[in-house]
């Protein structure tokens, strides 16, 4: 009952906090302008990540979460939460960004040790990465940082995809009996719901990069905490919990292959864009994407409760559910269609003319 009510606490404190820190960023000018990329009209105040930052460190100074990484996890996190402070209100140059992320990943992984090292392969054999487990493990923590950073396009959007991961990281950690990627997890969900009181459409305020970056940051580690040195098939749970915002990623990648722009090119393409392209308000795309993401979740549960060809199932179910959305919805180009195509030019079986 003592856990639930210091949970408690996080979560009012991030409700108290927001108007607080909304206050701060129209003070320091951490404010975000309408443009042609963007959906708001008006002037917004970012920078409300700060205020989940802040109900985090409340709940760790109150619940005293012990693990072998959280030094480092607590001195990464306030690397990128300055770097998202200085984004937002400066809008730093995207290599400084990177510079950022960067340095937080390394505190963890290079100081703190947290490195995928190998795996063990499903049908035997293992893959050691040896020298290459470093830069694998910082490329996907800077990658699933910059994924939540890409999905951060509507009100309440990248908070509630968060929160919905960080549940889910929660959830699988309680099976798999990992207490400290438990706590962790909840401190930070349990504080981006708090927020989400006054980020959901229509928005009071953003959470800015400080909020997505920092996101982003702790669900990639929390994500690696339970699952390295493990077989393949668990390495393959924090991807799947994490389905929303890199498949959303990688797509966009493809795009920009595909249209021949550079990669970092900015678009207005991203999934959010396209549900709202093809008719959905600003709330029903939110709640939509909501939905895919609980999706996401429940299916790494039963990924992870299945065999090894049950798994194997889920996946494949999971990469056609996601072609098909990204065919429907043009999230690749209007005219890539293969697998509608395909579909629409099996013809029935007569069973008469047999």
């Amino acid at each position: 009952m003592l856990f639930y009510m210091n949970l408690a606490i996080c979560f009012f404190a991030a409700i108290l906090l927001t108007p607080l820190v909304k206050k701060l960023a129209f003070k320091i000018g951490a404010t975000d302008k309408p443009n042609y990329r963007k959906v708001h009209s008006k002037i917004m105040p970012r920078l409300g990540g700060l205020s989940i930052f802040l109900s985090f460190i409340i709940g760790i100074a109150i619940l005293k979460p012990a693990g072998e990484f959280h030094l480092p996890i607590v001195l990464g996190s306030i690397l990128i939460i300055l770097t998202g402070i200085l984004d937002d209100i400066k809008e730093i140059s995207p290599k400084l960004k990177l510079a950022g992320q960067v340095a937080a990943a390394a505190v963890v992984v290079i100081y703190g040790g947290l490195k995928v090292e190998f795996i063990n392969l499903p049908f035997g054999g293992t893959i050691d990465f040896g020298y290459l487990s470093i830069p694998l493990t910082m490329i996907w923590i800077i990658g699933i940082t910059n994924a939540i950073n890409l999905i951060d396009g509507l009100d309440g959007l990248a908070a509630g995809v968060s929160s919905i991961a960080l549940f889910s990281i929660a959830g699988m950690s309680i099976v798999m009996g990992n207490g400290y990627v438990t706590v962790m997890a909840l401190i930070v969900a349990v504080s981006t719901v708090g927020f989400l009181f006054y980020n959901f459409h229509p928005a009071k305020i953003f959470m800015g990069d400080t909020g997505a970056l920092y996101l982003g940051y702790m669900i990639a580690v929390l994500s690696l905490l339970g699952y390295k040195n493990v077989t393949f098939i668990s390495l393959v749970i924090p991807i799947i919990i994490l389905g929303v915002p890199i498949s959303d990623t990688f797509f966009a990648i493809i795009r920009r292959v595909v249209n021949k722009q550079p990669i970092s090119a900015p678009d207005k393409s991203h999934l959010h864009h396209c549900l709202l392209r093809a008719g959905f308000t600003h709330r029903q795309t939110v709640l939509l994407i909501y939905a895919m993401a609980a999706v996401f979740g429940l299916s790494a549960f039963i990924f992870s409760q299945s065999t090894v060809w049950g798994s194997l199932i889920v996946i494949f179910v999971l990469l056609i559910m996601i072609e098909l959305i990204v065919e429907k919805i043009g999230l690749v180009r209007e005219d890539y269609k293969p697998l509608l195509k395909f579909m629409k030019g099996l013809k029935p079986i007569n069973i008469r003319n047999r």
